[in-house]
């Protein structure tokens, strides 16, 4: 201190602590020209002296004048030093760079001023102290004082030009600097984060591309701030980086990947639409690098393709396609059952548009990579079964389509129908509104004679009498109504003269059995009119509930329908097919006169002619003689029924009078357990008064035993449906 006090006076030293600034610059500039003098002398002990007075006795003194003038002392001393400075900014830097956290905003502001004027003098040895200098700089761009964050901005701009002219900064020290910053949310230093991104990027040695990804994501997070200048300035960033990756040869694709698929669920709609166009570029250049994110891609795109803006939409849809068009391996990477995962998560989606493209990810898997695909059945073949009670019928639609791929395989196939048969089972709606349009397609995707046979054999063992019931009644339904199977008619017009035709017959009539009304229009179906005549004969007093009735209603509207156009033709002939007139004349008996269905079927009886009937072939079907002789001994009826010696009658080798055996036992089982139904209800409700007398009854909870008509009518189906359900 004493060879700082022999070269400095005392005015010198006073006036520098001066509170006039016009002092203190004075005082300066004597400074720099006693350190001038010194410089040229080569006596550097004494300047490094005259720096030390200056930084301990100035800048770090308590008195704010005495910190600007120790400040302003520095700047002047190094400008004294020129192209000596160098050797001495170790002792020069520090303090001035301390001071920008000074409580006194002029004390920061005039050590912006003299940071600013030692960056001139000495700039390229001044990037040894960057990092220093760029957090200073980071905090101060945030100053509450305007005129310091002027300041600030001037020494700023300044820096960059000394960093872009540099061949000592280092980017592999300031990045992670950067990074630490990224996720500021002031605007200032957002702003100032962005500049200097923007400017070393111009740079053409330093390769800001290749660290990307540890700033990709604050540039992301910038673009939802609520500042239109910040969002535009890291659009902008944002844009020539992307510029850059489809022109560089080398890219780490995959660490962005995972940046941008978090960023495509933003819920900033500008955020999502960068990231998704950022996504769609990478798909289009990435290739292999992308292929073990596949998946993660797939799980941002899935759900933008139902976005409310339009622009993402179309960006996510021709980003999915892209996607999708890309034929990868499991042996390049590419995880199947990662992908099948996200497909399958996806078809929870409340948006229609992502549980589609979900499916037609899953389709494509099959048809690409079945075997991996069917490794990971048990994994999604539930969230299958359930997307059949989807809103969409679309969505449906794509699901049997999917199903029908899996059970290409016949173990598959059984496996399908039986848990499709048990999810009707649990789920009474699925049945209603979904089950015409889950049989149909499936008819139409597997061969509607081999899903038939197939649900025929599982309700023949089926324990639940009731759903059993109500099952074939809906396949009965889609049989006679549906387009789709009108081969399956077809086939069953012909049981009496085809072995194909007979044995579908018989297929179906066990599971029938468990509808008396689906009984009778297969034979009708299939011709057999002796039979549909004996099944009408055998029903009792519990067969005919207003549940019967409603179906027999509905036959009978069908009968009128194009469908069974054949039979109103064979009234022509009564006398041949007195069977049919028979069975015809037996379900109008079962009507009530005043139904609608009664006057329709009375209204057709009255239309057959008479020409042709004469009242010996009544007599004899009326009397039980239903059959004449032919050569050789055998009986034909009038429908054509062959008589064996047996007295069993045969068509086209059916034994039909043990199935009618059957058909009766069966119905025996249904109303055995229509009983015991009503008695276990009629014994709850009887303990139900003693308990509380004057406890109002429930409506699903008769206050009477009900008579049987009405017990065999399930309760808890409804008769009504809406558009495309079916009606039970």
């Amino acid at each position: 201190m004493a060879d700082a006090l022999s070269v400095m006076s005392a005015s010198v030293l006073r006036n520098l602590s001066d509170k006039l600034y016009e002092k203190r610059k004075n005082a300066a500039l004597e400074v720099e020209g006693i350190v001038k003098q010194l410089a040229v002398a080569g006596d550097h002990d004494k300047i490094t002296a005259v720096i030390n007075l200056l930084t301990n006795e100035f800048t770090y003194s308590p008195q704010a004048n005495h910190r600007k003038g120790g400040l302003i002392g520095l700047a002047a001393a190094t400008v004294g030093l020129s192209s000596e400075a160098a050797q001495h900014l170790e002792q020069i830097v520090p303090p001035v760079i301390n001071s920008f956290s000074d409580q006194d905003s002029r004390v920061r502001y005039y050590a912006c001023e003299a940071l600013y004027n030692i960056a001139k003098v000495v700039r390229g040895d001044f990037i040894v102290f960057f990092n220093q200098i760029f957090d200073a700089l980071c905090k101060l761009s945030a100053d509450s004082d305007a005129n310091v964050q002027s300041a600030a901005h001037l020494l700023d701009r300044l820096v960059k030009d000394i960093v872009t002219e540099s061949d000592q900064f280092s980017i592999e020290e300031f990045i992670p600097l950067l990074r630490e910053r990224m996720n500021v949310l002031n605007p200032y230093v957002r702003q100032f984060l962005v500049g200097w991104i923007t400017v070393l990027d111009s740079v053409p040695d330093i390769d800001m591309l290749g660290f990307l990804p540890d700033f990709l994501d604050g540039l992301f997070n910038m673009l939802s701030d609520s500042s239109h200048e910040i969002r535009q300035q890291a659009d902008s960033a944002l844009s020539e980086f992307l510029q850059e990756i489809k022109n560089s040869p080398s890219v780490d694709y995959g660490r962005m990947a995972e940046i941008l698929v978090q960023r495509a669920a933003s819920p900033d709609e500008f955020t999502r639409l960068t990231a998704i166009t950022w996504i769609n570029e990478f798909v289009k250049l990435g290739g292999d690098q992308l292929v073990p994110y596949y998946a993660d891609i797939l799980g941002a795109i899935l759900p933008c393709i139902a976005d409310k803006e339009e622009k993402i939409r179309v960006v996510a849809r021709e980003t999915n396609e892209e996607l999708r068009s890309i034929k990868a391996d499991p042996s390049e990477g590419f995880d199947v059952g990662a992908i099948l995962a996200i497909a399958r998560r996806q078809l929870s989606s409340e948006w229609e548009a992502t549980r589609i493209e979900a499916l037609h990810w899953i389709s494509a898997l099959l048809n690409r990579h079945r075997a991996e695909v069917l490794s990971f059945l048990n994994d999604v073949f539930d969230t299958l079964l359930k997307a059949l009670s989807d809103s969409s019928d679309e969505v449906v639609l794509l699901v049997l389509e999917v199903h029908a791929c899996i059970a290409k395989d016949p173990l598959h196939f059984r496996h399908l129908v039986v848990f499709l048969v048990h999810n009707f089972r649990i789920d009474n709606s699925l049945l209603e509104k979904r089950g015409a349009l889950i049989i149909r397609r499936l008819c139409v995707l597997l061969d509607a004679e081999r899903v038939y046979r197939e649900l025929s054999t599982i309700l023949e063992g089926e324990a639940d009498l009731d759903f059993a019931s109500i099952m074939v009644q809906a396949l009965n339904l889609i049989l006679l109504t549906s387009s789709e199977l009108s081969g399956l008619r077809d086939l069953l017009k012909q049981s009496l003269f085809n072995a194909a035709g007979k044995d579908l017959f018989l297929s179906l009539y066990a599971s029938w059995c468990h509808s008396p009304m689906a009984i009778i229009s297969l034979c009708l179906l299939a011709q057999t009119y002796q039979h549909a005549s004996s099944v009408i004969q055998s029903l009792v007093e519990e067969d005919i509930n207003v549940k019967f009735l409603v179906q027999l209603d509905k036959l009978i509207h069908l009968l009128e329908t194009p469908i069974f156009a054949y039979l109103r033709l064979q009234l022509l002939e009564p006398g041949r097919y007195i069977w049919l007139l028979k069975a015809l004349y037996g379900l109008l008996m079962l009507l009530p006169q005043q139904s609608a269905a009664f006057k329709i079927l009375r209204t057709r009886l009255k239309t057959v002619p008479s020409y042709s009937f004469s009242g010996d072939q009544f007599k004899r079907s009326s009397s039980g003689n239903h059959y004449s002789y032919m050569a050789g001994g055998s009986q034909v009826s009038e429908d054509g029924d062959v008589m064996n010696s047996h007295n069993n009658v045969l068509h086209n080798g059916m034994n039909l009078a043990s199935k009618l055996q059957q058909f009766e036992q069966m119905q025996q089982q249904h109303r055995m357990h229509s009983k015991s139904q009503a008695q276990s209800r009629h014994t709850s409700t009887s303990s139900s008064k003693q308990q509380q007398q004057l406890e109002i009854q429930r409506p699903e909870e008769p206050s009477r035993p009900l008579p049987v008509k009405e017990i065999s009518k399930p309760g808890s189906r409804s008769l009504r449906r809406g558009p495309g359900q079916l009606q039970l």
